[in-house]
């Protein structure tokens, strides 16, 4: 199937129509950013980390996002707890591996995670997915040190591996499954400068995720959506902070002719 700017407002007017409850367990840094977002595009947000209450939450969830930005033993509990209760109950999982390969902690964390079960969607930058399958390759901090292309083969290999998708971020995203690859150019280098909102991405491909149920689809039109946001919003921004601010009301009165015009996709 062709994405279309056409398909990808189609998923919009979806996620605006149904509100699917995404539970995001995602960290300190970016609970309001992410949270904002989701409810700009006409999603509903919970950000549930207690280990207590998460598979209660997962259960009823229409996608679920793991972001292990902040973790502690507590919170990575509950996020191996929430991750199995999605998967039993068929809730689409999208895990960001924020950070991997910048301590052998987060690193197995975030591997052990990912063997637990089967996600749907993993988005990362291109240092972070190499992470996962190379003991060598080491990040700066939540930083790439690698560009997007770099990171196609050790995709491939992780996507093949797990069965879900693989969503690799930069100046061009990458996001493959099976046998396809799909390129997304849209974004502005101004989104470097706002912490989170690789984090959003993320959440926003569980908001997708929730609508579609081809996890290559569900991804490609999240990142466009949010290339494409990011765009407009730098247009008319005189920095990172007025960069947010527009990031956020654009999304909520995205139109298809937004996405049609700017659109930057191929396969």
């Amino acid at each position: 199937m062709k994405i279309t700017g056409a398909e990808i407002f189609k998923s919009v007017e979806d996620i605006r129509a149904t509100s699917p409850l995404i539970h995001n367990i995602t960290n300190y840094v970016v609970m309001n950013n992410t949270a904002n977002a989701l409810l700009a595009i006409g999603a509903s947000p919970v950000m549930i980390h207690a280990e207590e209450e998460v598979e209660d939450m997962a259960a009823i969830a229409s996608a679920l996002v793991i972001n292990i930005g902040t973790i502690s033993a507590p919170w990575v509990r509950g996020m191996f707890k929430a991750f199995a209760k999605a998967r039993s109950k068929g809730v689409p999982v999208i895990i960001d591996p924020v950070g991997a390969g910048a301590t052998p902690y987060r690193t197995r964390t975030i591997r052990d995670l990912i063997s637990a079960g089967q996600p749907t969607i993993i988005r990362g930058n291109a240092s972070e997915i190499m992470a996962l399958i190379d003991d060598k390759m080491q990040t700066k901090g939540v930083d790439s040190t690698a560009g997007s292309n770099e990171a196609v083969h050790a995709a491939q290999s992780i996507g093949e591996k797990h069965k879900c998708a693989i969503c690799v971020s930069g100046a061009v995203d990458y996001i493959v499954f099976e046998n396809r690859i799909v390129k997304v150019a849209n974004g502005h280098p101004m989104m470097t400068k706002v912490t989170g909102l690789g984090c959003t991405a993320t959440a926003l491909c569980g908001a997708f995720a929730a609508v579609e149920n081809n996890p290559l689809v569900a991804a490609a039109k999240a990142m466009a959506v949010m290339g494409i946001a990011g765009e407009m919003a730098a247009s008319r921004s005189a920095g990172p902070g007025s960069l947010q601010m527009h990031f956020l009301d654009i999304l909520y009165r995205l139109t298809e002719d937004d996405i049609t015009r700017h659109l930057k996709i191929e396969e």
